[in-house]
């Protein structure tokens, strides 16, 4: 059936710029996928927007296609990752804390698997034309689990948690459009209205960061003595570093396909063990699968009957970053050089089974919606013995490099460590376990840290890379490198409506971050989730959350 059409006026009555971005999909200056993710962002449902720009006609088949399944209801997940301490969601700095407190308290938008961000506890958003008032209708009659009504309330206390800066949350970085709750406003009992300082696209997807948890008015800073959310399981039992048990609602406010509540699960289960049993524990039915297998883990299993992989294209990466603020980090001669030293192909391949997309030591990946495009640097390591005699050190130098050991940062050390040896660079290698990293992450004087996928190009500059009003590096800024020039820009990215000029200012970035910049990236990965067959509606998450109501079980797909 040819889907109805959707006119320009519609488009202009949403939001202004809406019908200016279909016109350059329509000349194809940009993608359809870049046009849906623009027009959502700006308030446009995903389902119309996909009326305005339907997918390529499919040929018609000869013989109609088989009934889907009937969807059936009961049985429990059972997913191995690391169970971490949790307290306040604005504090998370894990997608482990968030896959088990989401599922208990939801947020105001969901950024699905497609990268496209929709209402969720939110009905929908409006864009003022100069993207600087941004107004957030909720869903009436959502109800927490001790039965209060979600409200406008309880959106301005957490805003007031996120702006805090005594609470500690990553939110305050993001947000910093907002200079405290006086530029938020209770409109009403259902609706709350953003005045940003200056203008930002991203704002539906900032409501997607993992520690923006909605919590109720009422609660006091430790989720698990005050469990309460407005989503479709409750929490049963956590114990860190052991076992997370969820138990089904009976009166979630999402309809299933069948007309009753959602979810159709009885239970999800993290047990938490080291990921070199997890493979062996799917194979023997005890788990079900495994948060973020490693490249090893996708060979283990991918050719088994048993499973199914199912893949996602992201920006996670393993970022290898050097503190400006300590030598010899602090002449760029010195970080280049280092650059200099990634064979990026063989990294790939050797730390990562060549499952992912070459870097260009830029925190912007290909498949961002402004992605500049450039040339893969070469490896060099006679340019980077060059630029490290003219920085003072012509018998090379000796560093330290720390990581963790539970990804595939191991094999990426060892083969940086030879691969910088012919250029003067002596590495010595520091890996220790998850702990042991994430307690020094941000203070170790080079090091290889693993960041999550965000969907807009701009959304990890500001947590990663910036400095405050003072100057002084935001709480993510692991490296202490702050460059105006380069905030300026991604600032006027953030305002930027039309892709096409949002990338060439992103070109600029990119450019900064490889002259000048405190980073090297090889590559982007590839993420799998690997589960068994009989689990229906599951999916390959770009940040690797888990968004598990609608997942079911079909005994006879297995």
């Amino acid at each position: 059936m040819k889907p109805a059409s959707v006119s320009k006026k519609q488009m202009e009555k949403i939001h202004p710029a809406i019908p200016e971005a279909y016109n350059q999909y329509q000349q194809g200056r940009i993608t359809r996928r870049e046009f849906l993710r623009f027009a959502t962002l700006l308030g446009m449902s995903a389902a119309l927007a996909a009326c305005a720009a339907p997918a390529a006609e499919q040929p018609t088949a000869t013989q109609a296609p088989a009934a889907a399944p009937a969807v059936k209801r009961g049985g429990t997940f059972t997913r191995g990752m690391e169970l971490q301490k949790i307290d306040h969601p604005a504090r998370f700095s894990w997608v482990q804390q968030s896959n088990v407190v989401a599922h208990v308290a939801e947020y105001l938008t969901q950024t699905g698997p497609d990268n496209i961000t929709r209402p969720y506890l939110l009905e929908k958003w409006e864009a003022s034309e100069d993207l600087k008032t941004w107004t957030l209708f909720l869903r009436k009659g959502v109800k927490f689990n001790n039965g209060d009504e979600l409200t406008a309330d309880d959106v301005m206390f957490n805003f007031e948690q996120w702006l805090n800066p005594d609470v500690g949350s990553s939110m305050l970085s993001l947000l910093s459009y907002l200079r405290g709750m006086q530029d938020v406003e209770k409109v009403d009992e259902y609706t709350v209205r953003l005045h940003l300082q200056e203008p930002n696209i991203g704002v539906p997807e900032h409501l997607f960061h993992y520690p923006a948890n909605i919590m109720h008015r009422s609660f006091e800073g430790d989720f698990i003595k005050q469990p309460i959310g407005t989503g479709g399981f409750t929490l049963a039992e956590y114990s860190e570093a052991e076992r997370a048990v969820l138990k089904r609602r009976n009166d979630y406010w999402k309809m299933g396909a069948d007309g009753q509540p959602l979810p159709y699960l009885d239970e999800i289960i993290y047990v938490s063990l080291a990921k070199d049993a997890a493979v062996a524990a799917m194979q023997a039915g005890q788990i079900d699968c495994m948060y973020q297998p490693r490249a090893a883990d996708w060979t283990a299993l991918k050719d088994n009957p048993k499973f199914k992989v199912l893949t996602a294209s992201t920006a996670v990466t393993t970022v290898l970053r050097m503190r400006v603020d300590v030598e010899p980090w602090t002449d760029v001669r010195v970080r280049n050089a280092l650059k200099m030293c990634q064979d990026r192909e063989k990294i790939l391949q050797l730390a990562y089974y060549g499952q992912g997309d070459l870097g260009i030591d830029a925190h912007v990946a290909p498949i961002h919606p402004a992605y500049c495009d450039k040339p893969i640097p070469k490896y060099d390591p006679e340019r980077a013995k060059a630029l490290l005699a003219e920085a003072g050190y012509p018998d090379g130098i000796k560093v330290t490099l720390a990581t963790k050991n539970d990804l595939e940062e191991p094999e990426y050390a060892q083969a940086l460590k030879e691969m910088a040896a012919p250029a003067g660079i002596d590495i010595t290698l520091d890996i220790t376990t998850p702990d042991g990293y994430w307690s020094r992450w941000t203070e170790v004087d080079l090091g290889m840290t693993s960041w999550t996928h965000r969907p807009l190009d701009t959304m990890v500059l500001p947590l990663g890379y910036f400095g405050d009003a003072e100057g002084k590096p935001v709480e993510w800024n692991e490296t202490r490198w702050v460059d105006q020039e380069f905030q300026d820009l991604v600032r006027q990215a953030e305002r930027t409506l039309d892709v096409e000029a949002r990338r060439q200012i992103m070109c600029k970035v990119e450019d900064i971050f490889m002259e000048r910049g405190p980073i090297g990236i090889a590559y982007w990965k590839a993420v799998w989730n690997i589960v068994p067959k009989k689990f229906q509606n599951i999916d390959a998450h770009p940040t690797e959350y888990d968004l598990l109501h609608e997942v079911w079980i079909d005994e006879s797909a297995a």
